[in-house]
Formats: structure tokens, sequence, C-alpha cells
């Protein structure tokens, strides 16, 4: 499903990244933890074709079989829009749009018809509990909603994988509990597969799999 190998890289001369492989299934939670300056984020930001490594030998990312290692920076954005849903810990949505305009955004980029995005996109926010705050701009959302819209917006396009960046480490505990919940169910409903870094123990006690980072390397899997 995804596959990593010898995923390398450096700021100046600061190895954050130090031939990392990683290989999650279809369906699979794993949750990726470690001290801050582990290199958590940065394995998060090359697999999600955000970054790249600052080395190619021996380096190969594969997402569901396609090697996107030598596609151009256009096929890469393409692939990246179709495959693969974003969650930060900050909900990053538009102020001046609605919870439902916010959704349809990533496929709008991809050129899918307005009418079929949005009947999609009422349908993600009626399973996240938010079919009544569809028209509810951010700043009349509470924490947790603005994150399930989020949530919403990264599955839009169906996407192959979800990866998440610290998804509750900016909400109190009952929301982080309701949104660790929520990517069970979306798991058990969808299939839906996640990587997901981090602080949180509860959230990483509760993955299929525990990958430990430090100093750049994975350290221990559990």
């Amino acid at each position: 499903m995804v596959l990593g190998k010898n995923i390398h890289k450096y700021f100046g001369n600061t190895a954050v990244l130090r031939g990392v492989n990683l290989h999650v299934n279809k369906g699979e939670i794993v949750a990726i933890v470690g001290p801050s300056g582990a290199g958590k984020t940065t394995l998060l930001q090359i697999l999600g074709t955000l970054d790249k490594p600052t080395t190619q030998e021996e380096f190969e990312l594969s997402i569901n079989t396609i090697s996107l290692k030598n596609l151009s920076d256009k096929e890469i954005s393409e692939f990246r829009n179709k495959h693969i849903g974003f969650i930060f810990q900050f909900h990053q949505l538009l102020p001046e749009f609605t919870a439902l305009e916010n959704v349809c955004i990533p496929a709008f980029i991809g050129n899918k018809s307005k009418k079929e995005t949005e009947i999609r996109a009422k349908e993600l926010l009626e399973l996240l509990g938010l079919s009544d705050r569809l028209n509810h701009k951010p700043n009349e959302l509470s924490g947790g909603e603005q994150q399930r819209v989020a949530v919403a917006r990264a599955l839009i396009n169906n996407p192959s994988i979800i990866l998440a960046d610290e998804p509750s480490g900016n909400l109190d505990s009952t929301a982080a509990k309701q949104l660790h919940k929520l990517f069970f169910e979306l798991r058990d409903k969808l299939n839906q597969t996640f990587i997901i870094v981090t602080h949180n123990e509860e959230l990483a006690n509760m993955a299929d799999r525990k990958l430990t980072m430090n100093d750049g390397k994975i350290v221990a899997k559990i």
C-alpha cells in the first residue's frame, strides 16, 4: 500500500532522517511517535510528497504500487490531490468559506463536477455528525467541529491514504477522544488507511502499529 525505502533528509549538515524504511498496509492505522526533533513531521511530509528526500540513491516511495520517485512535479501534484488526504494540527480551513465549501475545495482543484462534489461533501459531513453545520463558517464552529470539517476535506477525493500531523494536538481532551474514535470508525466503514504523527499516547496505543522515532530513525516497532 505505502512503501518507503532509504529515506534521507538533511538540512545543511544536520541529518533529520537517516535511511528510514516504512511499509503500511491498506486499512491500517499506524502511529508514529517520538520526541520533538526526531524527524516525524519531516517523514510525513516526504511520504505525502510535500517535500523531497535529500538523496535519491536507493530511495523509493510508492503508494498503491505506483512509484512516485521519477514523476514530474505536475504529476506528483495531481497524484497528491487524488490519492493523499492531509489533516494538520491546526485545521487550516479557509475562514471566508462555509464548512461545505471548505470540504469541496480539493475536489474542485481536481476538476470534479460541482454537483457530484457537493453531494459527496454533504454525505461526509453527515457521516461526521455535521449535517446541521453545512453553511457555518469556521469561526461559527467549535474546535472539534472545525477538525471534523478538516477530516471531511481530507476524505473528499476518496484518497488512498490520510496523513495526519498531531491531529488532536489543538483540541481539548473530550474533542480529542471523539476525533480518535472517528479515525477508527472511518477505517472500519471505509477501509481508510492512516499514518498519524502524534504525541498523544492514548491515540498511539490505539493504533494497529506504533513506530517510535529517535534521531531520524525508526528505533522501535510495536
